[in-house]
């Protein structure tokens, strides 16, 4: 009996913790920071959880908003940074940044 009791007080409350760290890693989300378009396309820009990276979901401007992205991009360090590979590589607009 006293062997029951020893196990609920020392290893529910440590099956409880390990759970809750657990939990707390699988929450970790992506979130939608802005949304745009140029030439035949439109995007989102997604940040990681903690901002410490960001990418783009690209459509054609036709296509329906509950499809799945044309592409989804690599990672970029900045907003800035994909925005301006947006802008380079699908508006087709005339940057100092974009390659020649």
């Amino acid at each position: 009996m006293k062997l029951i009791q020893i196990l609920k007080v020392a290893v529910i409350p440590v099956l409880s913790a390990f759970s809750l760290f657990g939990a707390s890693n699988t929450a970790l989300a992506d979130y939608l920071n802005s949304q745009g378009g140029g030439g035949d396309y439109r995007y989102e820009l997604w940040s990681s959880d903690d901002n410490s990276n960001y990418y783009l979901k690209i459509w054609l401007n036709e296509a329906s908003p509950t499809s799945s992205p044309y592409t989804t991009t690599r990672e970029f360090d900045s907003t800035r940074e994909a925005l301006i590979y947006f802008d380079c590589n699908y508006a087709k607009r005339s940057l100092p940044e974009c390659p020649q």
